[in-house]
């Protein structure tokens, strides 16, 4: 995310702490918002390659990878020395809604920017600031806050879509 060029150290620690448990908590209120709906959702892993990586070189990564899961450890860091000499794709996650003619892609990494910062996303990039709300004075997850806060997004993002047409 843009953003965090902009964030202090303190602010990258409080994004680090917040962005798993907000990602566990935004799948699991969607799972219980699509078993009372009638839309279908599935998931997809999106890799954004950086510009000008060959398909060779994402087959070597992969396969590169595939390794790395199997690995002995002696082996494990041979792969990984050449695993950071190549360019990495940067991870993303998208839920595919779908239901009747109506289909809708959603970025699961800009809902859990909903969940942990305040108004993301700012009008102004460099505004954007963590939702420190969700963070106990103890510097833990509040993890009431969060789940409401999860459970708020995955509501606004159902109540947004179409309703279906009527039968008849």
């Amino acid at each position: 995310m843009e953003n965090y060029r902009t964030m202090d150290s303190h602010q990258l620690e409080q994004v680090e702490l917040l962005m798993q448990p907000a990602f566990i908590r935004l799948i699991d209120n969607i799972r219980k918002q699509l078993e009372q709906s009638q839309w279908k959702g599935t998931y997809q892993t999106i890799e954004n390659w950086p510009e000008g990586t060959t398909p060779e070189i994402q087959a070597k990564v992969n396969q590169l990878q595939e390794q790395l899961d199997r690995a002995t450890p002696t082996q494990s860091v041979e792969l990984t020395q050449a695993l950071a000499e190549l360019p990495q794709p940067e991870i993303s996650y998208q839920l595919s809604l779908k239901r009747q003619e109506h289909q809708f892609e959603v970025n699961i990494w800009d809902l859990c920017y909903q969940i942990c910062f305040c108004d993301f996303p700012a009008i102004a990039k460099d505004k954007t600031q963590v939702d420190t709300s969700l963070i106990d004075l103890e510097g833990e997850v509040d993890w009431n806050r969060l789940d409401l806060k999860a459970r708020q997004v995955v509501e606004q993002l159902f109540h947004n879509l179409p309703q279906p047409k009527p039968e008849g």
